[in-house]
C-alpha cells in the first residue's frame, strides 16, 4: 500500500495550508449524488451513501448541501448529469496511475486530464493499460494515537478485514470490497475512531523512485491531477523512501 499511504501522508501534512474548501465540498457532493443514484436515498440501506455522508460531515459540508446532493442523485431535484470516468497512464520514472473522475462533460475533462499528463512529462494510456496492476479493496485509516493496535486489529479481522499495517500516524486496514462498510461499522461500535473508509485501487507491485528530481516530478503530477475540479481519487504504484517522502512533504 506504499503508493496510497505515501500520498495520503503527504496530503495530510500539506492539508492545513493547501485545502480548498470549495473543491472539497464539490467533491463530496458529487460522491453523494453518485452514491444516491446507484443505491437510493436511504443511508441505512445504502452503505456507499452512508460513508459519503459521514465523510462530508467530517469535512464540515453543510447539511443542506448534503440533502440537495442526495435529491439530485435520486432525480428529485433537477441538475447536471454526472458520469464516472477512469483514466490510466504513466508518470515520470514509469510510475503507473489510475485517476477517477466525475464530470458533466467527459470531452472537456478528457482533454484537461490529457493536458495535465503532457505538461508533467507523463503519458495518458488506453483503457486497461495500467488497471491490471491494481486491485480493488477497502481501505480504512484509524488514527494510531487514538486506538490500541492489538484490539483494533482483532476487531477488524473479526469483522472480515484481510490485514492491518502501520502507515505513518495511522493503522491502515485492508478489507475485501464487500466487507468495507461492515468492518467500519464494527470499529465504530467499539468506539474506535475511523479517519477514513473508502474503496481504493491498491497496486500489486510498487515502482521505486529514489531520485529526488523524479520523485518531485511525480508528486507534481499527482498534485495537479488531485487539484483538478473533476478528479475524485488518484492512485499510483509510487514507492519512495521515508526520508525522501518527508523531504517532499516539507517542501
Amino acid at each position: 500500500m506504499a503508493g496510497h499511504s505515501h500520498w495520503a501522508q503527504i496530503k495530510r501534512a500539506k492539508g492545513a495550508n493547501d485545502a480548498k474548501r470549495g473543491k472539497i465540498f464539490s467533491r463530496m457532493a458529487r460522491e453523494i449524488m453518485i452514491a444516491a443514484r446507484a443505491g437510493g436515498a436511504d443511508p441505512a440501506m445504502n452503505p456507499r451513501l452512508r460513508q459519503a455522508i459521514t465523510a462530508a460531515k467530517a469535512e464540515s459540508v453543510p447539511k443542506d448541501t448534503i440533502e440537495r446532493a442526495i435529491k439530485r442523485g435520486t432525480g428529485e431535484l433537477g441538475g447536471e448529469t454526472i458520469e464516472e470516468l477512469t483514466y490510466e497512464g504513466y508518470g515520470p520514472g514509469g510510475v503507473a496511475l489510475l485517476v477517477e473522475a466525475t464530470t458533466d462533460n467527459k470531452n472537456r475533462t478528457a482533454a484537461e486530464i490529457r493536458a495535465i499528463f503532457t505538461k508533467n512529462n507523463a503519458s495518458l494510456g488506453s483503457p486497461g493499460s495500467v488497471a491490471w496492476m491494481f486491485q480493488r479493496c477497502g481501505l480504512i485509516d484509524v488514527p494510531a494515537a487514538e486506538a490500541d493496535e492489538e484490539s483494533t486489529m482483532m476487531a477488524a479481522l473479526d469483522a472480515g478485514a484481510e490485514d492491518m499495517s502501520t502507515s505513518g500516524d495511522a493503522f491502515s486496514i485492508r478489507t475485501p470490497v464487500d466487507r468495507l462498510y461492515a468492518v467500519e461499522e464494527a470499529l465504530r461500535k467499539l468506539n474506535i475512531a475511523v479517519r477514513s473508509a473508502k474503496i481504493a485501487a491498491v497496486p500489486s507491485n510498487q515502482t521505486p523512485v529514489t531520485e529526488e528530481k523524479v520523485a518531485s516530478q511525480v508528486m507534481a503530477l499527482i498534485e495537479a491531477l488531485d487539484d483538478h475540479d473533476d478528479v475524485q481519487n488518484v492512485f499510483s504504484n509510487l514507492e519512495i523512501p521515508d526520508d525522501l517522502m518527508a523531504k517532499l512533504a516539507a517542501a
